[in-house]
C-alpha cells in the first residue's frame, strides 16, 4: 500500500508509469476538493469500485481562482492532495492547471470519468461529451445524492 506522499504524482509521472502498459479500468475523478466533507467521500469510494485504479485529479490553485472565485481556494493545492491522497480508495492524486481536466484525459486516457450524481451522462457540457467520445472515455455517476457542498459549509461558518 503507497504512502500519501507515494500517490502523489504529476500528469506527465502517471502517463509516463502506464506508458507501456495502460490500467485497464483506470477511473479518473476531479475537482476542488477544498473543504473535504462526507459527499466527496462516498464519491471517492464509489468511484473506486468502477474500475481498478483510481487517480483524483485537483485543480491547481489557479484555476479554482478562475473556477470559483478569488477567495478560493481556502486550502492550498499540495495541503489538499495529501488530504485526499489519505483516502484507502485513492490510488493516485495529480493536478490542473487548466480550468478543465480535458488535458488531463489526454495525457492519462482513463477509461472512466466519475461524476457525480447532480450530473447524469446526458446533462454532461457538449464539450466534454465530445472529449469523452473522442477518448473513449464512459461516464459512471456515483456517490450519494448531492445534498452537501463545500459552498455551502463555508456559508455556515460564516454564518450566512
Amino acid at each position: 500500500m503507497r504512502t500519501p506522499e507515494e500517490k502523489i504524482r504529476t500528469r506527465d509521472e502517471l502517463a509516463r508509469l502506464w506508458r507501456d502498459t495502460p490500467p485497464a479500468a483506470l477511473v479518473l475523478a476531479n475537482g476542488l476538493f477544498d473543504v473535504v466533507h462526507v459527499g466527496h467521500a462516498r464519491y471517492l469510494a464509489d468511484a473506486r469500485k468502477a474500475g481498478d485504479l483510481l487517480v483524483v485529479a485537483l485543480n491547481d490553485d489557479h484555476s479554482a481562482r478562475r473556477n470559483k472565485g478569488a477567495k478560493r481556494p481556502l486550502v492550498p493545492l499540495r495541503e489538499r492532495q495529501e488530504i485526499v491522497a489519505a483516502f484507502r480508495c485513492v490510488d493516485f492524486v495529480t493536478s490542473f492547471p487548466e480550468t478543465s481536466v480535458a488535458e488531463t484525459f489526454r495525457r492519462l486516457r482513463p477509461r472512466y470519468h466519475a461524476k457525480g450524481t447532480d450530473y447524469r451522462p446526458e446533462t454532461l457540457p457538449s464539450a466534454e461529451q465530445a472529449l469523452h467520445a473522442e477518448l473513449g472515455i464512459d461516464v459512471v455517476i456515483v456517490g450519494d445524492p448531492k445534498d452537501h457542498a463545500t459552498t455551502d459549509i463555508i456559508r455556515r461558518v460564516l454564518g450566512g
